[in-house]
């Protein structure tokens, strides 16, 4: 009685196939985690923008035009509001727009308009 085993060609076709769904597996659990800390990202900086923003509508004085930055840490991490204040046409408003900065990369922009009170 001849028992017949797997040939080495059977067997490297079966590595491939297991190679090919394994990276298949490993880039969709990569982009899962890259997804993940792109909204613990996004979190973070509304947090932070948002921040800014109530600040300019807490003061209750009409914010002066210009630009400025803010250092923000959130759970360890420490971002850059970059804060620009610019004119409207009516001049009892001003539009105040906060960018979170990630060093140089930019993660989220927040605007709104502070009228005089």
């Amino acid at each position: 009685m001849k028992t017949r085993g797997f040939t080495l060609i059977e067997i490297l076709v079966a590595l491939a196939i297991v190679a090919v769904a394994l990276t298949a597996g490993l880039q969709a659990t990569s982009a899962l985690t890259r997804n993940a800390q792109r909204q613990s990202d996004l979190l973070f900086a509304h947090i932070c923008a948002e921040n800014e923003l109530v600040k300019t509508r807490l003061s209750r004085q009409m914010p002066g035009v210009g630009d400025s930055t803010v250092a923000c840490e959130q759970a360890g991490r420490n971002l850059t509001v970059a804060v620009s204040v610019q004119p409207t046409p009516n001049p009892n408003f001003r539009r105040v727009d906060a960018q979170v900065l990630d060093g140089t990369s930019p993660i989220l922009r927040l605007s709104t308009v502070v009228g005089r009170h």
